[in-house]
């Protein structure tokens, strides 16, 4: 399974970005995506994640900002960033775990950059 992240660059506070990670390859269910981050500095992080059913958590630090979803037909994941902070700069990673197996993929890394 091959993870492929995309839609990082420059946002300002208050705007919004959409993050999109598409897999391929052979794709097992059930799996859950989700999404890390890596700020400077810091250990990576578990920020949000969505099951192939649909049910999803989030991290205190984006509930209610972040809405993370996903396209099964599509194979394709996607995590939406409104109001973000200058806090949520960081290297955001995709990251897919295909249940009761040891197979755990991850995608490069997309930087997103929150100006004030």
């Amino acid at each position: 399974v091959q993870l492929q992240a995309s839609g990082g660059g420059l946002v300002q506070t208050g705007g919004s970005l959409t993050l999109s990670c598409v897999a391929s390859g052979s794709i097992r269910s059930p799996n859950s995506m989700r999404w890390y981050r890596q700020a400077p500095g810091k250990q990576r992080e578990l920020i949000a994640g969505i099951n192939s059913s649909g049910i999803t958590n989030y991290a205190d630090s984006v509930k209610g900002r972040f809405t993370v979803s996903r396209d099964n037909r599509k194979n394709t994941g996607y995590l939406q960033m409104n109001s973000p902070e200058p806090e949520d700069t960081a290297v955001y990673y995709c990251n897919m775990l295909i249940w009761g197996t040891r197979f755990n993929y991850w995608g490069q890394g997309t930087l997103v950059t929150v100006s004030s």
